[in-house]
């Protein structure tokens, strides 16, 4: 039992490493926004002057609510362990200068590798029953209502968020996050369901 505990919190970490690994030295260096939770945040703070510190702790805690209606208690208290876990790595991050060359100016490959590292570090932690945020907790949860595949929930609710935000953010970047949470969304859901349903 302890055995499986260990792994299971060492892919957590894992996971949570290679996401923020990403978000810190792509996404925040070439400025691509993003989906769901993180992108109605921006949209309520541009449009209606929402802290955005309040607004990601009402809204998280919206989508864990939902989520441990439909998801359990076991998801919630293993999306808490990796919801920290993903917050000391963004700290961690934060404490040396960016790792990898500003691509800026090649904001289509930024968007591409971007959604690499999100992709592969949020799968982890969701193959492993948690969640790295409201963005995870929400479209796990849709999934499940709905009965789509989790690649299917991740891009409405990301391109539902990105469509509206084109009310304030031109086309050109709205475009690259596109390529972003596309990337991001299949691979996590490939990791997910570890290639079923792929082949």
């Amino acid at each position: 039992m302890w055995k499986e505990r260990i792994r299971k919190l060492t892919l957590i970490l894992l996971g949570a490493a290679i996401a923020t690994f990403g978000i810190h030295n792509i996404h925040q260096q070439t400025h691509i926004t993003e989906g769901g939770v993180i992108g109605m945040v921006l949209l309520a703070n541009h449009w209606l002057g929402i802290p955005a510190s309040a607004a990601t702790f009402v809204l998280d805690v919206a989508c864990y609510l939902m989520a441990l209606k439909w998801l359990g208690k076991g998801f919630v208290k293993t999306s808490v362990t990796s919801t920290i876990c993903v917050s000391v790595f963004y700290k961690l991050w934060e404490l040396f200068p960016p790792m990898l060359p500003d691509l800026s100016e090649y904001p289509l490959l930024a968007a591409a590798l971007g959604g690499i590292f999100v992709g592969v570090g949020v799968g982890l932690i969701v193959r492993q029953g948690g969640s790295s945020g409201g963005d995870d907790a929400l479209a796990l949860t849709i999934s499940k209502l709905a009965h789509w595949r989790l690649s299917r929930a991740y891009l409405i609710t990301d391109l539902t968020v990105l469509i509206l935000s084109l009310s304030y953010i031109p086309f050109k970047r709205i475009a690259y996050s596109l390529v972003t949470v596309t990337i991001s969304s299949l691979l996590i859901d490939f990791i997910k369901s570890g290639g079923e349903s792929w082949t």
